[in-house]
């Protein structure tokens, strides 16, 4: 069973009197447990895609379901919920909430959406912080870290709460080489343990090194899938 499915996929983006065509007719499956990449230039489509699968917009046309769940039929409250319950994030430009530290910004999608004791939370929190390293900066807050540490603590907050679906936008782009190599361990690792899919967009090759599906998108449709050996 597939755990994203898609089928005639279209999202259309209305600009003042101008309509602008983002994806058209896009039809894949992602299987559970997958380590999947999605390439291509700028402007190509694959954050929109990235945005539809992680229930950040509704398709315009077509079928989505993500999960068994038809994402289309769900209203904002529900997309929320959905997103909260499911599905993980890393975003480019991190996102980090600036008044909590390092910790605490790790620990808040536990807070929110999970009902975790306080000694669970502590110790995923340690767990992850240990699996980035940095532990010793536990305490910092977002404006005394180097990007490249920011974009760890984004990571670890995604995989907090053990999701079924990691959805990531350049994870790696703003840390070193041997950073970057742990991180996608981190995640192939937590993969492996836990069945979690991640779904990257990604210009870099160590993750589409590591992908064992690559989608190459062009002009808003998929010109190319390749299944390589995991």
């Amino acid at each position: 069973m597939s755990l994203i499915h898609a089928e005639g996929l279209k999202k259309v983006y209305q600009m003042g009197e101008v309509s602008v065509t983002a994806l058209r007719d896009i039809g894949f499956d992602i299987m559970p447990r997958s380590f999947v990449a999605i390439v291509g230039p700028s402007g190509s489509g694959k954050s929109t895609l990235l945005n539809l699968i992680g229930c950040l917009d509704k398709p315009s046309e077509g079928q989505l379901s993500v999960l068994e769940t038809d994402i289309s039929k769900l209203n904002r409250k529900q997309l929320a919920e959905f997103r909260g319950q499911h599905i993980g994030f890393v975003f480019q430009d991190f996102n980090l909430i600036p008044v909590l530290t390092v910790a605490e910004n790790i620990e808040y999608p536990l807070v929110m959406v999970q009902d975790w004791s306080l000694s669970d939370r502590q110790a995923r929190v340690a767990e992850l912080l240990e699996a980035i390293g940095m532990s010793e900066q536990a305490n910092k807050r977002p404006d005394q870290l180097s990007g490249g540490q920011k974009q760890r603590v984004a990571i670890a907050r995604a995989l907090a709460t053990r999701p079924k679906l990691v959805l990531a936008d350049e994870p790696t782009a703003n840390l070193d080489h041997d950073t970057a190599y742990r991180v996608i361990a981190l995640m192939k690792k937590m993969r492996d343990e836990l069945g979690t899919t991640f779904v990257f967009s990604t210009h870099d090759p160590k993750i589409v090194g590591e992908a064992e599906v690559i989608f190459e998108i062009e002009d808003g449709q998929i010109k190319l899938q390749q299944e390589l050996n995991s």
